[in-house]
């Protein structure tokens, strides 16, 4: 039998109607439909693998090979602050803890690993993780250096508001949700998850001091459940009071798996942050620093910014923490407000600057914008009184740039200046901006006019025939050149190509030789020409097309 010879495919059996197959496959597309978009745990990598979503023997095998894979981490704290600097603006000395901290955890990590892995009969190494507590007012960037630290290092982050957390997540989530959160962006990878970055802003919210009584659902009860996966505990791949997750388990252990598949959270490193209002005011009484007389607003809050860097485990606990909660949270970074300074610089000089997105915005309409300096700093000074940091550039901005977002789309103009005249009176540059696209449109129409006129004195002058094109003929011309990215007497030539031979079988039975080109001419110049042909033999009944055309022989006429 010959080796060429073709093997006949097998042929799937379709599935019979109410069959347990049927009934899986309904309830999966039920789970991707509506329970959530789709199915997150379909492939799991590493430890505690099992097989794909549809069962491939080899993807089982792909992942036991796998499975001793480990995240690999090669930074210096001088390599990240570097990254840093090149999105947020200040904030030195929070660049410079951070770095420090998240090279110590993963540099940690990476040992503890190696220690296990090792044949050593000594004792095994020891590790107290360094999660962090970041303070500091709103927009100042706290976020942002999070989010590009996990950026550089290749680890999934989550970021989470800390209030929407509940005991048990009978009111609110489940904090365990922010581990099967890591796993789901790592794609399902649970040793990757297993080295990411979990970030709860507001935590200052969890608090349970006086004048927050009461609020133990969704404060200090949420600090306890935090408690554990801040240390290291085990949490379940799939939540217990989650429909999606039950029934995804009920089908992988339908395919052979236990369904005890659990995240280590070790190595997660975990990083909350708040504003922390009225902290200060426990660390003033704590030092007996007390200010005396009248003191400006400027003064106070430089006051509470060195009062922050002075802040203790009491002075937390005092404010409502847990001593057994914010004593897991060793390092501690406190993050300067903006000053106006500050936001030009970020304005300016940052890779993730705002100006470079309405750069982007008005390039897509074509209009390139440019920002002059002396914008930038009113703008600067602007947001600085919002009192929001670096979200306050957002507000400003909209302010003077919506009617120009509107507007300049259909003006037509190729640029705009955006300078400190617009900023103070946006209405009156707005309306100098009118003024300039009327001009232009007539420069461009008395333009297009003479290219068009000099396109049809060539034509007379080669064929013998004029062409009268009316305005808005020329304005159609000039539209449809525009839209076809061509020169106007390009376009003429284009769409006029075979006029010469169209026209002389009208003149020869019109003897006209003066032709008026309407826009009907410019959006279908064949179909114009073939009616003035077709024009020019009715207005002469006794003539036969061989009288209009001799070189067609009679009996084809």
């Amino acid at each position: 039998m010959s080796d060429s010879t073709p093997e006949t495919p097998e042929i799937e059996k379709p599935t019979a109607p109410g069959s347990p197959e049927e009934i899986t496959r309904k309830l999966e597309d039920f789970i991707k439909n509506t329970l959530g978009g789709q199915v997150l745990f379909t492939r799991v990598e590493g430890h505690g693998a099992r097989p794909s979503a549809d069962g491939d023997d080899k993807a089982d095998e792909e992942a036991k090979e796998d499975a001793g894979a480990a995240f690999e981490f090669n930074y210096k704290p001088a390599d990240i602050k570097a990254h840093l600097d090149r999105f947020v603006i200040r904030q030195d000395e929070a660049k410079k803890v951070l770095a420090t901290a998240v090279c110590d955890h993963y540099h940690h990590a990476q040992m503890l690993r190696e220690d296990r892995e090792s044949d050593s009969t000594g004792p095994r190494l020891e590790f107290s993780k360094q999660n962090v507590i970041i303070i500091g007012p709103t927009g100042v960037g706290k976020t942002y250096l999070v989010k590009h630290i996990a950026d550089l290092i290749g680890v999934p982050f989550v970021k989470a508001d800390a209030t929407k957390f509940s005991e048990t997540g009978y009111v609110g989530a489940d904090v365990d949700d922010l581990v099967r959160d890591l796993v789901a962006k790592a794609n399902g990878d649970i040793d990757l998850a297993e080295h990411g970055i979990i970030y709860l802003d507001e935590i200052d919210k969890l608090s349970s001091g006086p004048e927050r009584g009461g609020r133990d659902v969704s404060g200090r009860g949420v600090q306890t459940t935090l408690l554990k996966l801040m240390e290291e505990t085990e949490v379940p791949l799939y939540a217990p009071n989650d429909m999606r997750s039950q029934m995804q388990m009920m089908f992988d252990t339908r395919k052979g798996r236990t369904g005890r598949e659990v995240v280590n959270t070790r190595n997660i490193l975990f990083i909350v942050s708040g504003a922390f209002g009225g902290l200060e005011k426990l660390i003033e009484k704590r030092t007996n620093r007390k200010a005396i007389g009248f003191v400006s607003s400027d003064s106070k809050g430089t006051a509470a910014e060195h009062l922050f860097r002075e802040a203790r485990t009491k002075d937390f606990i005092d404010y409502g923490f847990e001593a057994e909660f914010i004593g897991r949270l060793p390092v501690r970074v406190v993050c300067d407000p903006l000053s106006a300074d500050d936001m030009f610089q970020i304005m300016k000089n940052s890779e993730g600057s705002l100006i470079r997105q309405y750069e982007r915005e008005f390039a897509a309409y074509g209009v390139k914008a440019t920002f002059a300096d002396d914008a930038l700093r009113e703008i600067a000074s602007r947001a600085e009184e919002e009192k929001t940091g670096a979200r306050g550039l957002v507000t400003a901005w909209e302010r003077v740039l919506r009617d120009f977002k509107f507007e300049m789309p259909s003006l037509g103009l190729p640029e705009l200046r955006i300078d400190g005249a617009l900023v103070r009176n946006p209405e009156q540059t707005l309306v100098l901006c009118r003024t300039a696209a009327a001009s232009m449109v007539m420069e461009l129409g008395a333009a297009h006019a003479d290219e068009v006129r000099a396109f049809a004195e060539r034509f007379q002058r080669e064929h013998g025939f004029t062409l009268d094109f009316d305005s808005d003929a020329i304005a159609a011309v000039a539209a449809r050149a525009q839209r076809e990215g061509m020169h106007v007497e390009a376009m003429c030539m284009k769409l006029f190509k075979d006029y010469p031979f169209g026209l002389k079988l009208v003149t020869r039975s019109t003897n006209e030789t003066r032709f008026v080109i309407t826009p009907d001419a410019v959006a279908n110049p064949d179909k114009f020409v073939s009616e003035l042909v077709v024009s020019a033999c009715r207005s002469q009944p006794d003539s036969t097309i061989t009288d209009i055309i001799p070189d067609v022989p009679a009996h084809e006429s």
